[in-house]
């Protein structure tokens, strides 16, 4: 018999893993998970951070936990995975999420920024669906990852927004996910990511401040900046038996920003 899109969506009995997972984009991902059914682990680098997000989906009705890692440290990553899947039993979903930006000119670009960047934004992605997988994934022939990229993947920036690192990283997120659901398609774990455009959080309160919400809100043709709903569906999507047939992609949650290319 042919599911109901109810049965599709539904995420009982499923475990995820979400880093970043505090705050911001990341605790909208995780939220919407456990809204769906998922058993949920948060992790992010602030103990207290993550107590405070844990009551919150706790008082949500959600089932959560959560363990402190910097996902920029090769030992905390997989310490995180072991530990996750010593908890859980297994991981079915990965939110690959946590990530870090920093502005200046290229030409003044400090290298020691350079690789925080690279280091959290896509090393760290790829330790983690490594470990997440060879450790739980493949031998089950199941998984999710859904890695979060963004639009700043897709191109370059006005030239008020000096960021070549988080773009370049990105971009490398967009292409890791391609390459990664390719290989892993043969293991039916999917690897899609999401682009989102700008949303108020406290990574991008900066450019917010400087360019100004509502020129930026303008640019797009929707007319507004992301919200905290906004990722739900689409991370539901690609979590889901609904995005079973889905691997490899990217999709922009931007108001439209993205798709336009003239004047």
């Amino acid at each position: 018999m042919t599911r109901t899109i109810q049965q599709l969506f539904d995420l009982t009995g499923k475990t995820a893993l979400v880093t970043g997972g505090s705050r911001g984009l990341g605790l909208q991902l995780a939220q919407a998970l456990g809204e769906a059914g998922a058993r949920v682990m948060l992790s992010s680098r602030k103990a207290e951070d993550l107590q405070e997000s844990a009551a919150i989906l706790k008082a949500a009705g959600i089932d959560v936990d959560w363990i402190a890692a910097d996902c920029a440290k090769e030992a905390d990553i997989r310490a995180l995975a072991d530990e996750t899947i010593k908890r859980f039993g297994h991981v079915d979903i990965l939110v690959n999420n946590a990530g870090a930006a920093w502005g200046a000119p290229a030409e003044d670009h400090p290298v020691e920024a350079w690789d925080k960047v690279m280091n959290l934004n896509i090393r760290g992605y790829f330790i983690l669906s490594q470990h997440i997988a060879k450790h739980s994934m493949i031998p089950r022939k199941s998984g999710r990852i859904i890695n979060v990229a963004s639009i700043a993947g897709l191109g370059g920036n006005p030239k008020e927004m000096t960021t070549i690192a988080y773009n370049t990283s990105k971009g490398a997120v967009i292409n890791f996910t391609r390459a990664l659901g390719c290989e892993w398609g043969q293991h039916q774990i999917t690897v899609n990511a999401i682009c989102p455009g700008f949303f108020p959080s406290r990574m991008t309160v900066g450019t917010l401040k400087a360019l100004g919400e509502d020129k930026l809100a303008s640019h797009a043709p929707l007319g507004r900046l992301g919200d905290d709903e906004d990722l739900k569906g689409l991370c539901v999507l690609y979590a889901s038996d609904a995005g079973k047939h889905i691997t490899g992609q990217w999709l922009a949650v931007d108001g439209g920003v993205s798709v336009i290319t003239g004047g």
